[in-house]
C-alpha cells in the first residue's frame, strides 16, 4: 500500500476508534469516575491541571474534537508534512489515552469506563504512528 494511503487509512482508523472510545465513555458513565479523581488529586496537589467536565460540554467539546479530526482525513490521505507532525501527537495521546483506561482499570479493581475500546487505541495509536514514519 502506498505511504499516502496508509497514512490516511490509519488516520482514518484512529479516529473512528477515538469516536466509538467517547461513545464507550459516555454510555459507561466515564465522568462519574474522572471527575472525583480529577477533584481528589487537585486538593492533594494544588498545581494538578486537569479540569473536571459536566457531561453534555465534555460530550460536544469530544465531538467537535472527532469531527475535526475526520476533516482533516483528506490532508492524511496526501500525506501533508503537517498531517505527519501533527499524527506524532495524535497518535502518541491516544497511545497515553488507552494505557491510562487500562491501567485505571487495574489500580481500581474494576472494568472501568472507556475500557473495553482501549486496546483499539492502542492499535489505532501504534497503526498510525508506524504509518507517519515511513
Amino acid at each position: 500500500m502506498p505511504a499516502e494511503r496508509q497514512l490516511g487509512h490509519a488516520w482514518l482508523a484512529l479516529t473512528l476508534v477515538v469516536a466509538a472510545h467517547v461513545a464507550d465513555e459516555a454510555l459507561t458513565g466515564f465522568l462519574a469516575v474522572y471527575n472525583p479523581i480529577v477533584t481528589g488529586l487537585r486538593e492533594r496537589f494544588r498545581w494538578f491541571p486537569m479540569p473536571t467536565f459536566e457531561f453534555r460540554d465534555w460530550l460536544a467539546g469530544l465531538s467537535v474534537a472527532v469531527a475535526v479530526l475526520l476533516l482533516l482525513t483528506p490532508l492524511a490521505y496526501r500525506r501533508s508534512r503537517v498531517m505527519i507532525a501533527v499524527a506524532y501527537p495524535f497518535g502518541a495521546l491516544m497511545f497515553l489515552n488507552g494505557v491510562g483506561h487500562l491501567a485505571l482499570s487495574v489500580y481500581l479493581g474494576f472494568w472501568a469506563p472507556g475500557t473495553t475500546t482501549a486496546p483499539l487505541l492502542l492499535v489505532g495509536s501504534v497503526w498510525l504512528l508506524t504509518s507517519a514514519r515511513r
